[in-house]
């Protein structure tokens, strides 16, 4: 089959997967409505584009094609990779294995910054540019000029990190979870133990700093959440711990969503939610590995892709219970999914656009093939 019949066949079954999206799947709640806004197509031209149609950007890896796309389809970025990549919310670079130099591009105002003698692999995170160095035990922080900020030296390599309120939080292969500040110092550290194998699988902190969501150790394995004594200063301590019956042996996927009123994480056979509110947690059942995830949970609502096999896929909509039904009833678990389509495609993507003060409705994009398709999520 041709480049260009392949290219023409997801389009078709995108095609028909909008229709099932909108007419088969099981109705959402009345109030709240998906409405197709656009297609795009990869197969365009390469290239870097410039300024887009809206100022806002949204990163995306799908198949062999990265780049970022605005809230009205079109491309600021579109390229083949023929490297490793790493994209952010405003920053992407393109490396080799080994790379002596790095160069970190700006989308936003096209400026590049150039690390010479990098000896690591490039991490962007909260508009942060960090290196991890080839043994994966050393981080350091870049500066705008491409000068070294900080360096710290770990005592296992590092299996975890996350970035956020101008803090960096790591986990280790020795089961280490450490906390620094901006100046990377380190504020705050701890081995929870109590599991055979110590290691952190996946981390998150929150906006504000002040919660840290821990994936721990391997038989047994534990969700563990930390929480800030007081407003300021470094000191965690744990407020909620939870024993998951099967655990990971990979990194897992941990994020607080909903502005923080809510951590997700993986789990075997499904995903487990965590209110921050009622300190409760709750477990939803899924078939198939979690393939995509929005990162989000705008107002409520949660996307993520499964998948069953090579090809195929599931879009699914969880819409979050009452507050007062996390930890009551497992069957409000059940209820909380709201739509399941099914699709087929080698490689996915999922992204969302929160909704805003001004902009109650959020978009919703999803990318199968060649093709990105976006839908507006309206209250009504």
């Amino acid at each position: 089959m041709t480049l260009k019949k392949k290219g023409l066949t997801i389009v078709i079954i995108f095609l028909l997967f909008i229709v099932y999206f909108l007419v088969a799947s099981r109705p959402i709640p009345r109030e709240t409505v998906l409405n197709l806004s656009w297609i795009s197509s990869l197969l365009g031209e390469e290239g870097n584009y410039g300024p887009a149609v809206s100022s806002q950007l949204i990163p995306f890896t799908l198949g062999s094609r990265y780049g970022y796309v605005d809230t009205a389809g079109q491309f600021a970025l579109n390229k083949f990779k023929t490297d490793n990549i790493y994209l952010s919310s405003n920053m992407w670079t393109e490396y080799s294995a080994e790379p002596a130099s790095v160069v970190i591009n700006n989308i936003i105002d096209n400026s590049e910054i150039t690390i010479e003698n990098a000896r690591g692999y490039p991490i962007l995170l909260d508009n942060r540019i960090f290196i991890l160095s080839s043994e994966q035990n050393a981080l350091s922080e870049i500066g705008r000029n491409g000068n070294i900020l900080w360096t710290y030296e770990f005592g296992a390599p590092l299996t975890a990190i996350d970035v956020r309120a101008g803090l960096v939080l790591t986990g280790s292969l020795d089961g280490m979870i450490e906390v620094f500040n901006s100046d990377g110092e380190r504020i705050f550290h701890i081995d929870p133990t109590g599991s055979r194998f110590s290691v952190i699988l996946g981390c998150a902190i929150s906006r504000n700093g002040s919660r840290i969501a821990v994936i721990s150790g391997i038989d047994r394995q534990r969700f563990l959440l930390f929480e800030r004594l007081g407003n300021t200063g470094g000191e965690y301590k744990i407020i909620y711990h939870e024993f998951l019956e099967t655990g990971f042996r990979r990194p897992v996927r941990v994020l607080f969503i909903d502005d923080d009123q809510r951590i997700i994480f993986e789990r075997e056979g499904g995903i487990g939610f965590f209110n921050t509110r009622s300190r409760s947690s709750l477990f939803i059942p899924l078939d198939g590995e979690i393939a995509a995830i929005d990162e989000s949970g705008d107002r409520g609502y949660l996307f993520l892709v499964t998948s069953h096999s090579f090809q195929q896929k599931n879009l699914i909509g969880i819409k979050f219970p009452p507050n007062r039904l996390f930890g009551v009833s497992q069957a409000a678990a059940q209820n909380a999914v709201f739509l399941r389509a099914p699709f087929k495609s080698d490689d996915v993507f999922l992204g969302r656009v929160p909704s805003s003060d001004n902009n109650r409705s959020s978009m919703l994009i999803a990318g199968g093939g060649t093709t990105l398709i976006s839908f507006n999520m309206e209250e009504k």
